[in-house]
């Protein structure tokens, strides 16, 4: 059977895209799945994560086929990798470019991360539309998620009324995610018994559950 494409789309910048997708390919991988990474982002960042991740680790060795692609090769790609791969993680542009439209289009979840805003939750309606249009299923993830609040609570009320499925596992406002990531890894191999650490694993499998 071919593998699960989760594809990382947030048509709005800053959300924590880049971040979330790299951790929960990471989480995966270590829990054995056979993991592949797709960088269609024209901004790079997940491809130079996974530069930084071979020079710390080696080649070879970082556990995961990672390819970055773009325009028409897309699809085609992102489709033998799931041949081959129990999970491919792809990390799409925060803009409706054809590249963005195509990784929601091949996948079997799209998950749409979401920070605990107003203005977050407004932009998430294009991201929304779109996986509407292509008629894949859906999860928001509250992410870089603040010390409980009232503010927070009301988004996540908020973002529950689109219509659409929120993740019961959310993602705090860590530094620890950012420093993992400069160094090529994830907080996963950096601080594993952080609540950080957890917060992703819990991710992972709910997120496996829906498969």
């Amino acid at each position: 059977m071919a593998g699960r494409v989760v594809t990382i789309a947030q048509q709005k910048g800053g959300a924590g895209k880049t971040t979330l997708a790299i951790h929960l390919a990471v989480a995966w991988a270590l829990a054995g799945k056979r993991v592949a990474t797709v960088d269609i982002d024209p901004q790079g960042s997940f491809s130079e994560w996974h530069r930084a991740r071979t020079a710390a680790l080696g080649e070879g060795r970082t556990g995961l086929t990672h390819a970055a692609v773009s325009g028409w090769r897309t699809q085609k790609e992102v489709e033998q990798l799931a041949r081959t791969h129990d999970v491919v993680v792809v990390d799409s542009p925060p803009h409706a470019e054809t590249e963005a439209k195509i990784a929601v289009r091949v996948a079997s979840l799209v998950v749409v991360p979401v920070q605990p805003s107003p203005m977050d939750l407004w932009a998430t309606r294009p991201t929304l539309d779109l996986a509407k249009s292509e008629k894949r299923p859906v999860l928001l993830v509250m992410n870089r998620v603040p010390s409980r609040g009232k503010l927070v609570d009301a988004v996540a009320t908020k973002a529950a009324e689109l219509g659409v499925p929120v993740a019961e596992a959310t993602v705090g406002n860590r530094i620890g995610f950012a420093g993992a990531v400069l160094d090529g890894l994830s907080l996963q191999e950096t601080d594993p018994r952080s609540r950080g650490a957890e917060e992703m694993a819990e991710l992972a499998a709910e997120i496996a559950r829906r498969f």
